[in-house]
């Protein structure tokens, strides 16, 4: 192969991004700012700056040991960045990084399509080849300093000089539309991940915060509690028929006596934030001032109250929530009795009234994690006897089935969640003689099913669209809780809530006593 020098080598792999790995941004940018005769200039200087901020950083980082690790690593990772920014609109910010250490192999598998094959390969794996098989030509140790430090301060000498020149774009560019630099491919996920770890390192070196150590069941509470907490996985709160969908997909939960809150709101738009922000005693505009993980949470306070806690996941994990509670993964046929194609939510109910019997003093706080509508395989979420509406997306490339398809075969995984609620809500039935008992169901986010072009979730907040917010909640209260009013719970549906009501309100319903319970942000509260 012909030798090549390796500054040479740091200016084609910023090229070929630039080129190949960012049609995303650039298509996010041009619908800002049009091609014209007008903008030209200014989208060709957008692409030159962009570059050399590669060939900076690539400048300080690439040296003789480094440079073909380093280059080949950013293109194979670049290339399945590509993939999600440009098939589902999916921006790679901290969170979603998070998402990608904790998504377990079989969500990671769901994920691969033939359309990302091609992108790994053409985008990352053909040119990591040209890397690999490069003729660098090194000079002496000092001489490649030189070099290197001469090709850095020249690339950011250039580009100031850009940014000066067309100041005006760029400062309307910065302040007025900061969502667009989300879809730069590789600086913004490489911004993300150091952001993870930084906050990952933090978490670890931490001491863990205590909270609610103070919590009690006043003596006047002689009866039990059992309260059974769903953690919904990306369902629409406009998906449900007893919110109004014009499509049955609640026929079982209609007949229940249950509350829904139409109005209620997620804390983030993925997993890893969410299920967090649920337990936490934070708010959600706390998110960035805190760590979640090195403060106790719901399922501690309930601890310290005598509680008996337990956590039963048919999701991937809770997200460090039950790290210090009784924990039981129902992924696998093994601990699962309902398996078929995947393993159902339902298995998770087959060994709880054994667990409630085992417990004959204290009350019992039992999450259910479900695996729920987690995409974009949406046809796989439910068993195929729940297929009631047709015909389905059977692709995890959404773009490949129509809107209808996608509709569909989401819908009929919200219809099986309405099964699962029902079962829920049945085993509590069994047990209202000896409990005070309630359902509280909540989605941990929602999802973008093709509106707008976008796909699945993980949006940041500020620009997520309503349908990765706009969460189902919905409580079933069986009729020996005296202590709270139905009816007035029903004239209170309507208001807006969102995660952060819940840590107050499971208080709420436990009856725990303790000076993190703050009674304004408890659901129940003017009902009892």
């Amino acid at each position: 192969m012909k030798t090549v020098t390796s500054s040479k080598l740091i200016i084609l792999v910023a090229v070929f991004l630039i080129t190949f790995g960012n049609l995303a941004f650039f298509s996010k940018v041009t619908e800002v700012y049009p091609v014209s005769l007008k903008n030209i200039a200014y989208l060709g200087s957008l692409a030159f700056v962009f570059g050399g901020a590669i060939v900076f950083l690539l400048s300080l980082i690439c040296h003789k040991y480094t440079i073909k690790p380093v280059l080949i690593t950013l293109l194979l990772v670049s290339s399945i960045s590509s993939y999600f920014m440009d098939s589902y609109d999916v921006i790679i910010d901290d969170a979603m990084v998070e998402n990608i250490f904790k998504t377990d192999m079989a969500e990671s598998t769901d994920l691969i399509t033939l359309k990302m094959i091609l992108y790994v390969i053409f985008l990352g794996v053909v040119p990591s080849l040209f890397v690999y098989k490069a003729n660098i030509v090194y000079a002496d140790s000092r001489q490649e300093i030189v070099s290197r430090l001469k090709l850095s301060l020249l690339t950011l000498a250039l580009v100031i000089s850009v940014v000066l020149i067309f100041g005006g774009f760029y400062a309307s560019f910065l302040r007025e539309h900061k969502p667009l630099r989300f879809y730069a491919n590789p600086s913004y996920y490489i911004y993300s991940t150091v952001k993870y770890f930084n906050r990952s390192i933090k978490r670890d070196i931490l001491p863990l915060r205590l909270i609610g150590v103070d919590a009690e069941i006043p003596s006047t509470d002689i009866e039990r509690e059992l309260i059974i907490f769903v953690v919904g996985e990306t369902a629409r709160a406009d998906r449900f028929s007893i919110n109004g969908y014009n499509k049955e997909t609640n026929p079982l939960l209609k007949k229940e006596n249950i509350v829904s809150f139409p109005n209620f709101w997620s804390c983030g738009t993925s997993t890893s934030v969410s299920v967090p922000c649920m337990f936490s005693v934070y708010k959600e505009s706390e998110y960035e001032k805190t760590d979640r993980q090195t403060t106790e949470n719901l399922l501690d306070v309930l601890t310290h109250a005598g509680v008996n806690v337990l956590w039963l996941d048919n999701n991937s994990d809770s997200k460090g929530v039950a790290s210090r509670v009784a924990y039981e993964s129902y992924k696998t046929p093994e601990k699962n009795p309902i398996c078929d194609l995947e393993c159902r939510d339902e298995g998770m109910l087959s060994n709880i009234q054994a667990y409630i019997n085992e417990h004959e003093t204290g009350d019992i706080f039992i999450v259910l994690h479900q695996m729920g509508n987690h995409g974009p395989a949406y046809y796989k979420r439910y068993p195929p006897v729940f297929e009631k509406f047709s015909p389905v997306c059977r692709s995890k490339q959404l773009q490949e089935c129509s809107k209808v398809e996608i509709d569909n075969a989401y819908d009929n995984a919200i219809l099986y969640t309405d099964y699962f609620l029902s079962k829920v809500i049945g085993l509590l039935k069994k047990n209202t003689s000896e409990f005070e008992s309630a359902l509280f169901y909540v989605s941990d986010h929602g999802e973008s099913l093709g509106e707008h072009g976008l796909y699945l979730h993980g949006m940041p907040n500020f620009v997520a669209p309503d349908a990765q917010r706009h969460v189902p909640a919905i409580m079933w209260i069986g009729n020996n809780f005296d202590e709270i009013d139905a009816k007035a719970l029903m004239k209170k549906r309507n208001k807006k809530y969102n995660h952060d009501n819940i840590f107050h309100t499971i208080l709420g319903f436990m009856e725990i006593e303790t000076s993190v319970y703050d009674k304004q942000m408890d659901i129940l509260h003017s009902a009892k």
